[in-house]
C-alpha cells in the first residue's frame, strides 16, 4: 500500500501524489524492524502518548506517522508524512478494515468469555492440512491485537481466524467492521471482565455484536443464554450439545486416562472421535471445532483422523534455565512474521536485561504470502534490528537463502533438526538466550531437551502477562499525571523481585519500594534503574543505600539524623528521602507533635531533599473501617500540608494502597502503591483480576495401601479401607503449611480435588488419589487459577500475602508471558 492510499483510506487529504510504500503497521517503537515501509501510529492513552516517540523512530529511519495532534518537532521532518486524524487507534482499525476486504475468503471469527485462543489454534491445526490459514497470533483479540492480525491476509490466505475480545461496551462493534466474520463461533459466557458491565446478559449481547453479518453462527445449544440472544438476532445458526434440539447431537462421552471419546449425531448420521485430553473445556473447545468442520464438508472418517492429532497449544513465551549459563525461550507455537516479531522483542528484553549475548535457532516459514527472497531479507532484517549475534536456521527452504543472512556474525544452516542434533552444535551456545522458533513440523522440543537444565518438579509459575493486566486494571484507575509506585518487597511477594521488577519497569511504573537496603541492591546489580525507595532501613545498612542510589523511608529523628550524616560522609548533598507519617497505623512513622521539629531539621541542613511524604492505611479493604481510613487521611493531610509549605519544591504525597485505589479513588494524591493487586487480588469481589502465581509438582510415586495401614509420621493417617496414595516432592520446607496436613488441605490433579493424607514431611506430602484417574508423573496444583490462594489462606485462618511469600527460595521460578 502506498502513503496516498493509505491516506485516502483514513480521510486525510494532500498526499495524492505520495507513492512511498507501506508493508509494516507500528503501534510500539520497541517492536520496531522495518523503519521504511513502517507506519507509526502515535496512540494516546491514559498511560502513555505515542506522539512522544516519534523524533527517535524518525533518526531509525521511520517516515510515516498517523497522529492526532501536531508536533513542534516536525518542522525539522519534512521528508516526513504526518497524516493526522482524530483517533490514531480508529485510523488503525479503518486501514485493516479496507485490508480485510480485499480478499473473499471465509473468515471465522471467534469470541467468547473462555476458550477463544485454544479454539483459535486447534482450528488451525485442523484446517491447516487443506487450506492456507491466517490467524491472529497468541492472544491479539484487543482493539489494537485485531487489525494488526488482520493486516497479516494476504494472496495466499484461503481462510482466516481471528479472535476478539472485548471489556468495555461497544468495542466489539468497532472489532466487527474490522473482522467482518462471515462465520462466528460464541465459546461461552462467564464472569470475566464482569465489573464493566451490568448483567451476564448484556456482557453476551454486546459480544454477540460480533457476528451481525455472519453468513452461520456456532455456538452450544446447552448455553441458554447464547441460545436466547442468537435466535432474538435472527442469526443463522449450527448448534451442538446435549440438547435433543442440538443441530449435532452428543450422544455419549467417555472419559479415559488421557483421552476422551466422543459419540455424535449429526442429520441423522452417528460419528465419533477421541481427543487426547479429559478436562471438560477441551471436549467443549473441540465440539466447536467439530461443528466448523462439519459446516465446511469434512467427512466423518477425516474428522476422526484429524482429531486424533490435536497437540496442546503452549500458550504462553517461557523462560527457562538452560546450562552453560544459557536461558531458553521456546516459542513453537506460532511461526510468521507478527509471531517473529513479538518473540524477538521478547528475546531482545531478556538478553538486554541479563547481559547475555542473542542466539535464535528458527526454522522455515510458511504462507508469508511474501515471495521467499523477499520473505527471508526481512527475517535477516528483523534479527539484525533485534542485535542477533548467531543464527541457526533449519530447513530447506532458510537454506537456500542463506545469502540473505550473511551479515549475522555466526550462521549455520541445517535441512533438519535431527541433522542439527547430530551434529552437537548446540554444545557450542553459551552465555545466551536463546530463542527457539519453529513450525511444529520441526520437533524443535528435541532441541529443547539437550539445552535445558534439569530442574526440581516443583515450581511457581509467574505469569508475566497477567501481571501486567493486573498492573495496567489499577492503572487505568488513575488520573492523569498520577505516578505508580510498585512494591516489590519480600522477594516480590515470594514471586521473584528481579523478573518482576524488569516487567514493571518496561511497562511503565514509575517507583518500585522493597523493605530491606539488600533487596534494592539485589535490583541495582540486575540492572533496574528507576527510583526505588527502601521502605525499612536499618541504620547499619545506609552505605548500601547510597551505594546504589536508593531512596531511603524517613520515620524518625534518629534515622533523619544517621542518614544527613551517612550523606555528609560520602560528600554528598540533596539526596532524596521519602518522609513516613504515622496517620493511624502505628508502625513507623512521624505523627503531628513531631512536624515542627522534623521541618525545622530538614530546613536546616540541605543534605536532603523531600521527595516524597506518605502515609499507609489500616484498612482499606474493609468497608466497616471507612470512617477511619477517612480518619486516617484527614490527619496524613494535616501533615502533609504543614511539610510542603515549608518547602519551595514541589514533594509528592501518597496514601494510597492497593485496596485504596479501588475504593479510595478520590485520594490519589500525586502517587499510589500497588502490592497485593499486581498478583490478582481485588477488594471489589465483582472484580476479576488475573491469578499470576501458581504452584505445581507432580507424582513420585503411587502406592496402594491396604486398610489398617498408615500413612506418614506419627501415624496420624490410619486408613480404615485400601486407599491409592500418591507422594509429591513438596513439603514444608518449599511453603507447603504444616496445617494443611491430615485432609486439611487438597491439591488438584487432573482436574479432580485430592485430600492430603497424614502429616506434612519437610519435602514430601502424601495425597489420596482413590477416586481420580492418576498416575506417576501427573501434575499437581497446589495453588492457581482452579484453586485460589484466597481459599487455602481461608483454611489456615491466614491472609493471601503468608501464602506466596512463604513459598520457600528452593523452589524454581519459572517465568512466562501468554
Amino acid at each position: 500500500m502506498e502513503i496516498k492510499q493509505m491516506a485516502s483510506v483514513i480521510g486525510v487529504p494532500g498526499y495524492e501524489k505520495d507513492c512511498r510504500e507501506i508493508k509494516w503497521l507500528l503501534t510500539d517503537s520497541r517492536s520496531l524492524s522495518l523503519p521504511e515501509t513502517s507506519a507509526f501510529f502515535a496512540i494516546e492513552t491514559s498511560r502513555n502518548d505515542g506522539h512522544k516517540y516519534i523524533p527517535e523512530l524518525y533518526e531509525r529511519g521511520v517516515r510515516c506517522f498517523v497522529i492526532s495532534h501536531d508536533l513542534p518537532e516536525a518542522e525539522r521532518m519534512s521528508d516526513a508524512a504526518f497524516l493526522k486524524v482524530d483517533d490514531p487507534t480508529l485510523a488503525l482499525q479503518q486501514l485493516a478494515a479496507w485490508h480485510r476486504m480485499e480478499f473473499d475468503v471465509p473468515v471465522i471469527g471467534i469470541t467468547g468469555s473462555n476458550g477463544k485462543t485454544i479454539v483459535k489454534e486447534w482450528l488451525y491445526q485442523l484446517l491447516l492440512p487443506k487450506y492456507n490459514v491466517t490467524r491472529s497470533p497468541r492472544s491479539y483479540n484487543s482493539q489494537i491485537g485485531v487489525p494488526l492480525s488482520v493486516w497479516q491476509m494476504n494472496a495466499e490466505t484461503q481462510i482466516a481466524l481471528f479472535e476478539a475480545g472485548m471489556s468495555m461496551p461497544g468495542e466489539m462493534e468497532r472489532l466487527q467492521r474490522v473482522i467482518r466474520p462471515t462465520i462466528g463461533i460464541f465459546t461461552n459466557i462467564g464472569d470475566a471482565h464482569q465489573e464493566n458491565f451490568t448483567s451476564l446478559e448484556q456482557k453476551c449481547r454486546e459480544k454477540m455484536r460480533l457476528f451481525e453479518q455472519v453468513g452461520l453462527l456456532i455456538y452450544s445449544k446447552d448455553m441458554s443464554l447464547i441460545d436466547k440472544v442468537a435466535k432474538e438476532k435472527n442469526l443463522p445458526f449450527l448448534t451442538w450439545g446435549l440438547d435433543k434440539d442440538a443441530d449435532i447431537r452428543i450422544v455419549e462421552k467417555n472419559s479415559h486416562e488421557n483421552e476422551t471419546e466422543i459419540i455424535y449425531a449429526y442429520k441423522g448420521h452417528e460419528g465419533r472421535y477421541v481427543i487426547p485430553f479429559n478436562d471438560v473445556a477441551a471436549v467443549e473447545n473441540s465440539l466447536h471445532c467439530l461443528a466448523l468442520l462439519l459446516y465446511l464438508g469434512y467427512t466423518h472418517t477425516e474428522i476422526r483422523q484429524l482429531m486424533a492429532k490435536l497437540k496442546p497449544i503452549a500458550m504462553r513465551l517461557e523462560v527457562k534455565q538452560g546450562i552453560r549459563g544459557n536461558m531458553l525461550i521456546n516459542d513453537s507455537y506460532n511461526n510468521d512474521l507478527l509471531s517473529l516479531t513479538i518473540a524477538l522483542d521478547f528475546l531482545d528484553w531478556q538478553a538486554e536485561a541479563n547481559k547475555l549475548s542473542r542466539t535464535v535457532l528458527l526454522s522455515d516459514i510458511m504462507q508469508s504470502g511474501l515471495q521467499e527472497q523477499e520473505l527471508y531479507q526481512t527475517v535477516a532484517d528483523m534479527l539484525l534490528s533485534r542485535k542477533v549475534e548467531r543464527l541457526v536456521a533449519i530447513g530447506q527452504n532458510i537454506s537456500h537463502y542463506r545469502k540473505c543472512f550473511r551479515e549475522i556474525p555466526s550462521v549455520s544452516f541445517y535441512p533438519t533438526t535431527e541433522q542439527y542434533i547430530a551434529s552437537t552444535d548446540y554444545r557450542s551456545i553459551k552465555d545466551s538466550v536463546v530463542l527457539l522458533k519453529g513450525s511444529r513440523s520441526f520437533s524443535f522440543e528435541q532441541v529443547s531437551k539437550h539445552l535445558e537444565m534439569i530442574a526440581h518438579e516443583t515450581v511457581l509459575e509467574v505469569n508475566l502477562s497477567a501481571l501486567v493486566e493486573n498492573f495496567n486494571y489499577f492503572r487505568s484507575k488513575l488520573k492523569r499525571g498520577t505516578k505508580i509506585m510498585c512494591m516489590v518487597k519480600a522477594f516480590a511477594y515470594g514471586s521473584g523481585a528481579v523478573e518482576v521488577a524488569r516487567t514493571l519497569q518496561h511497562h511503565g511504573c514509575d517507583y518500585l519500594a522493597v523493605a530491606v537496603a539488600d533487596e534494592g541492591a539485589e535490583l541495582r546489580r540486575a540492572g533496574i534503574h528507576i527510583p526505588i525507595v527502601v521502605m525499612d532501613p536499618e541504620i547499619n545498612a545506609l552505605d548500601v543505600i547510597i551505594d546504589n542510589e536508593l531512596e531511603p523511608e524517613i520515620y524518625n529523628m534518629r534515622m533523619l539524623k544517621a542518614f544527613a550524616h551517612a550523606v555528609r560522609m560520602q560528600g554528598l548533598s540533596h539526596y532524596p528521602v521519602h518522609i513516613k507519617i504515622d496517620s493511624g497505623m502505628h508502625r513507623l512513622g512521624f505523627e503531628w507533635p513531631d512536624m515542627e521539629e522534623l521541618i525545622r531539621a530538614l530546613q536546616e541542613d540541605n543534605t536532603l531533599t523531600v521527595q516524597s511524604v506518605f502515609s499507609h492505611l489500616a484498612g482499606a479493604d474493609e468497608a466497616r473501617f471507612d470512617n477511619f481510613t477517612y480518619e486516617q487521611i484527614r490527619r496524613f493531610t494535616k501533615c502533609a500540608d504543614a511539610l510542603t509549605a515549608a518547602f519551595p519544591y514541589p514533594i509528592m504525597r501518597h496514601i494510597l494502597n492497593s485496596a485504596g485505589i479501588e475504593r479510595f479513588t478520590d485520594y490519589q494524591f500525586d502517587m499510589v502503591r500497588l502490592g497485593i493487586g499486581h498478583y490478582g487480588f481485588s477488594a471489589i469481589p465483582s472484580v476479576q483480576l488475573r491469578n499470576v502465581c501458581t504452584l505445581k509438582t507432580v507424582i513420585l510415586q503411587i502406592k496402594d495401601v491396604a486398610a489398617g495401614e498408615s500413612v506418614g509420621y506419627s501415624r496420624k493417617a490410619m486408613l480404615n479401607e485400601n486407599k491409592r496414595i500418591a507422594v509429591l516432592p513438596i513439603g514444608y520446607a518449599d511453603g507447603f503449611d504444616r496445617r494443611l496436613g491430615n485432609g486439611v488441605g487438597e491439591v488438584l490433579i487432573n482436574g479432580k480435588r485430592c485430600p492430603v493424607v497424614g502429616n506434612v514431611c519437610m519435602d514430601l506430602v502424601m495425597i489420596d488419589v482413590t477416586h481420580v484417574d492418576a498416575k506417576e508423573g501427573d501434575v499437581a496444583i497446589i495453588f492457581g487459577d482452579e484453586l485460589p490462594i484466597d481459599e487455602l489462606a481461608q483454611k489456615l485462618d491466614s491472609i493471601s500475602y503468608e501464602i506466596l511469600t512463604s513459598v520457600s527460595r528452593r523452589v524454581k521460578r519459572v517465568y512466562y508471558q501468554e
